[in-house]
């Protein structure tokens, strides 16, 4: 542990949407916010080729590109970017304290969590390598499905937020094909028929993804395995989904924040406050339902104005 320990006023943890958008505000209300960037700086968008639905950009950006943009934001107003990740909190008393890398201790009058949700991949190298690429593999129909307009696409996944992309897709393509893992649906009954009704959306119980298909750039197809005949096939497809669920990043938090049955953190309804006063939270790390940049930024908007206002009343 540092023999030096440094005080912060307010300490985001978290870059993406969320954490520079709560820097931002943070920032332009002096309240001197200094943010750590994390593992993957810049967060999921980082994965993300093109981003169409960011108000304000009518040609599209690139996630990289604005996270580049977002952060300069937030520095051209005084935030303190830092890089390195929160390895241990202790928000036991009234002083948040904050670990960085194992190593560095922080003191924070107040704390705004930013630190996300991870997609979770099926872990096949000719998944990840089209994830790397840009060329065919989503784990956000809603972000990426406009892409695929009139083609045809393969979708993993047996729960509710499976069948909602699976129904989502089939409004812009041209044929989905849902491949469901084990024998029956994890999803809502409401949610199973709904797909199931579906006519362009076809439905292959009990199967497996074998390898995401391409020509090294983008992807052409999928080998899946139906388990029951241990029969091998190909489906041809542009684009593939994959819809098993997100984990938020929110295990150093879970001594002390209130979090729900899957890892989330538990705010109070309307606001960016948790169960611990002076310790706020923003973007995917609380929200399993939209996901999105922009309701993202939002909640980091809500963060900043709860900190401020928190501090205002200390005075």
């Amino acid at each position: 542990m540092s023999d030096t320990i440094e005080k912060i006023k307010c300490l985001i943890i978290g870059s993406g949407p969320a954490g520079y958008t709560a820097a931002i505000y943070a920032a332009r209300a002096n309240m001197y916010p200094v943010l750590y960037q994390g593992i993957q700086p810049g967060g999921q968008l980082t994965t993300t080729n093109e981003v169409e639905n960011w108000p304000g950009n009518p040609e599209g950006i690139t996630g990289p590109e604005m996270m580049v943009q977002l952060q300069a934001q937030a520095q051209r107003f005084g935030t303190d970017v830092r890089d390195g990740w929160a390895t241990k909190v202790d928000f036991s008393g009234d002083i948040h304290k904050v670990w960085i890398n194992d190593t560095k201790e922080l003191h924070c009058e107040t704390v705004i969590i930013s630190t996300g949700a991870s997609a979770k991949y099926l872990g096949l190298p000719s998944e990840q390598h089209y994830l790397k690429m840009g060329g065919g593999v989503s784990a956000c129909a809603v972000c990426d499905g406009f892409f695929y307009r009139n083609q045809e696409v393969v979708i993993v996944g047996a729960g509710d937020s499976a069948c909602e992309e699976a129904h989502y897709l089939s409004k812009l393509c041209k044929k989905v094909t849902m491949l469901v893992r084990s024998e029956k649906f994890r999803a809502s009954k409401i949610m199973e028929a709904r797909v199931r009704k579906t006519e362009n959306i076809t439905i292959l119980m009990n199967h497996d993804t074998v390898e995401v298909l391409g020509d090294e750039q983008v992807v052409t197809g999928v080998k899946a395995l139906n388990k029951t005949t241990d029969e091998a096939f190909v489906i041809p497809a542009t684009g593939f989904f994959v819809a098993i669920g997100h984990k938020p990043n929110t295990d150093i938090f879970k001594d002390f924040l209130s979090l729900d049955e899957t890892g989330y953190i538990n705010n109070v309804v309307g606001t960016a406050k948790t169960n611990i006063e002076g310790v706020f939270v923003s973007g995917d790390a609380a929200d399993h339902v939209y996901r999105q940049a922009i309701t993202a930024a939002g909640t980091g908007c809500m963060a900043a104005l709860d900190a401020e206002r928190y501090l205002a009343a200390k005075e």
